[in-house]
């Protein structure tokens, strides 16, 4: 097979070119955070981490062009210096010894074989051509990830729809982020996060909910121990986490109360007097039906729900409403939760009633989970049109078709299902053909047990990842070897909507591809690599995202290129062409947060106070399941699945190696469980065993389970909120009985 007088081995080694070297400044030419570079040792640069949210910037020790090392950066805005295990340890997944090296094709006995390249295309192609031809375009799908590069989403998203004609597209940030995306959809007009992490030391109440982010983003923890103001930190979560243990407030509600404790906090703000209307009347809309709706939320009812008492309610009322500063915060607590966007919104509601919106140490925030969640939900072409655009709206269609030069034919007029919608047309067999990349959806899928059963009715499944190991790519029907990070150049967006960039500072082992140029080679063998001539590198790709992100709320056309994000230590969104000639030298200021003047994405300019009636859990405790299942972050120093960080010993050696499980003293003597005893814990899906941890941590009634080993999504029951579709890993109803 040969592309324009090339061999197709010639070609990737053309397309995987040498490793990126630090951008050199002239004197004088560096933005605000950023290192001189006279100052910078000319064997190091600086790249954004790849594991979680925070966007850390880490400096890579080079020898001879290729990372032996690196350091947390000091002059980075985001982190300043710091860094969590994860960071230390962040080239360590590179060099593990069950790295995917060359394409696997499962062979005619069942066994997964070493192929070329070109029989893994031909596979591909051929597999998934077939399948459309016979069943349509809906028969094929793919699943994404927060964890590739924007340029790669974007290509991926634009290859699959324009190129391939599939309809149907999602990604693993449906599990962590897409309640964030709803919620401020329907409040804001668009999603968009209004903060920037120096709200963390310019408030004077930080409310945190569902967030135990000492576990989970240290460094944002870090960030809020650098405020000077002695802010009041309340914790709101059934479990005491660490972050509760720090802070000076901790609200142990019963599991999946928000709700109705928000609306009723909201009804207390009411009933004191303590709502801006100046700024209501202004800048929003609904709020007298809101106002009216709450009424209801007496502080009886509230505490009835919620297990907390009038006091607690009053306390924490006050605080919000007498605030100068307040900014409540949440991750997958609130998130993943059968009526979530809601309570993200009651959220939202509290910082708009109280003014709390667009000023230094305000905000209503939500804490992204991937490294690139938030490009993911600007650019990855599934949950929305390319830039934050609208499938159903012909005139964004028509932009997009524009802008990339393709027949406006080619976009489909329909939105794409969501991931569970993906696996339940798997199950009725709408769903022939799958493609998984970068995500482990064998582990850390909702009611694992029942996806992995489902697998093996597909026609075809493809799994694109780092490694040939993982519990997904062990059932796949084709391997495709990735690099990862470190081995290949983009971009991430972080949860305070920075730009920052990665760099191939380390080579890809064997025939490796990144993920950008698997796609430009599966654009050739599919045959329309001419409608994507354009997309010749990432940087080339970043170009056309600037041009499909003109005049969306995500305007980055005011970004000159790679090296100005480098320069600049990370640019966050918006930054358009007419900011960017009026600030001096075209770089940006290191922090800035939206709607300062009050006008959001609504074409009336307001945002919207939204609300509905709380719904009971999917799944309460009965006599035969009596306990409550909450699962979380057990450990700074593990990431998801362990796919990448299982590869580190150091890491390993910093939390347990087995399950363990943590439940309260009191049902642990009732039950004669002893500490460090193994137990059996059981849902109505499936069953594990576990360490028994006796603790303080959860109240009884409740155990906890940490998310990243294998079998905790063996138990987890398949319920999801109804706008954002996220799963509800939070709550289940469980047994748990002592072995032996």
């Amino acid at each position: 097979m040969e592309f324009k007088g090339l061999t197709f081995s010639s070609l990737l080694r053309a397309w995987d070119g040498p490793l990126t070297r630090d951008l050199v400044l002239a004197p004088g030419q560096f933005g605000l955070g950023k290192v001189p570079a006279r100052l910078m040792p000319d064997d190091a640069t600086t790249v954004v981490c790849g594991f979680c949210s925070t966007g850390c910037g880490l400096k890579v020790h080079l020898k001879e062009g290729a990372a032996v090392n690196l350091s947390a950066d000091t002059f980075y805005p985001v982190n300043l210096g710091m860094a969590c295990p994860k960071g230390w340890e962040a080239l360590t997944p590179l060099a593990a010894a069950d790295r995917a090296t060359t394409p696997l094709l499962r062979n005619a006995a069942g066994v997964l074989e070493p192929v070329s390249w070109e029989d893994a295309m031909e596979a591909f192609c051929g597999r998934f051509k077939g399948i459309l031809k016979e069943h349509g375009p809906e028969s094929v799908a793919w699943i994404g990830t927060g964890q590739i590069c924007v340029e790669e989403l974007a290509f991926l998203g634009a290859l699959g729809k324009f190129g391939m004609g599939l309809i149907h597209g999602d990604g693993n940030t449906r599990q962590c982020m897409a309640t964030a995306v709803a919620a401020y959809k329907q409040s804001f007009g668009f999603d968009a996060p209004p903060y920037t992490y120096a709200d963390f030391e310019e408030s004077d109440v930080i409310v945190l909910v569902g967030s135990n982010l000492c576990i989970a983003h240290p460094i944002m923890w870090q960030r809020v121990m650098r405020n000077r103001r002695q802010p009041e930190i309340i914790v709101v979560d059934p479990r005491r986490t660490e972050t509760a243990m720090a802070a000076t407030q901790h609200y142990a509600l019963l599991p999946k109360s928000d709700l109705t404790l928000f609306y009723g906090l909201a009804h207390l703000v009411i009933a004191n007097g303590w709502v801006k209307r100046e700024y209501v009347d202004a800048f929003t809309g609904g709020f007298e039906e809101f106002a009216a709706f709450v009424a209801q939320f007496t502080p009886e009812r509230v505490c009835e729900a919620t297990g907390l008492s009038v006091v607690d309610l009053e306390r924490f009322a006050r605080c919000i409403g007498e605030g100068k500063r307040v900014s409540f915060w949440w991750t997958m607590g609130v998130n993943q939760g059968h009526e979530a966007t809601r309570t993200a919104q009651a959220l939202i509601n509290l910082a708009l009633m109280t003014g709390n919106i667009g000023r230094p140490g305000t905000g209503a925030n939500s804490i992204t989970g991937q490294c690139n969640a938030m490009g993911s939900r600007l650019f990855s072409n599934t949950t929305n049109l390319l830039g934050g655009r609208d499938f159903l709206n012909a005139t964004h269609r028509a932009q997009v078709a524009e802008i990339l030069e393709i027949p406006v034919e080619s976009i489909p007029d329909r939105n794409s299902l969501a991931y569970d919608q993906i696996v339940d047309g798997i199950e009725s067999g709408k769903v022939k053909g799958l493609w998984i990349v970068a995500t482990n959806t064998s582990h850390s899928w909702i009611h694992q047990n029942s996806f992995n059963e489902l697998v093996s009715k597909l026609d075809f499944l493809v799994v694109q990842d780092m490694y040939g190991s993982t519990e997904t790519a062990l059932r796949a029907d084709l391997v495709l070897p990735a690099a990862g990070w470190g081995e290949k150049e983009g971009t991430f967006i972080n949860s305070e909507r920075r730009y920052g960039l990665v760099k191939r500072v380390s080579k890809a082992p064997g025939q490796a591809l990144s993920d950008f140029n698997i796609f430009r080679l599966i654009a050739e063998s599919w045959g329309v690599g001419k409608m994507f001539r354009e997309w010749s590198s990432p940087e080339a790709a970043f170009c056309l995202l600037k041009k499909l992100s003109r005049g969306q709320p995500c305007d980055i056309t005011g970004i000159r290129d790679y090296a100005h994000i480098d320069e600049c230590g990370g640019i966050q969104w918006p930054w358009s062409a007419d900011e960017g000639l009026a600030a001096l030298a075209g770089n940006p200021v290191q922090e800035r947060r939206l709607f300062e003047d009050g006008a959001f994405y609504h074409p009336d300019s307001k945002a919207r106070f939204l609300f509905e009636a709380p719904r009971a859990v999917p799944e309460p405790v009965d006599a035969s399941y009596p306990f409550v299942l909450l699962t979380g972050r057990g450990t700074s120093s593990q990431w998801h699945t362990l796919t990448r960080t299982g590869k580190s010993d150091v890491l390993r050696k910093l939390a347990p190696e087995n399950v363990y499980l943590e439940i309260n003293a009191q049902d642990a003597e009732r039950l004669k469980i002893a500490d460090q005893s193994l137990v059996r814990v059981a849902s109505r899906r499936g069953s594990l065993t576990a360490t028994a941890f006796v603790s303080g941590t959860v109240r009884p009634g409740q155990v906890f389970l940490p998310m990243h080993y294998a079998t905790v999504n063996q138990l987890t029951y398949p319920s999801f909120d109804p706008y954002s579709r996220q799963p509800s890993y939070k709550a289940c109803a469980v047994l748990v009985e002592r072995l032996g």
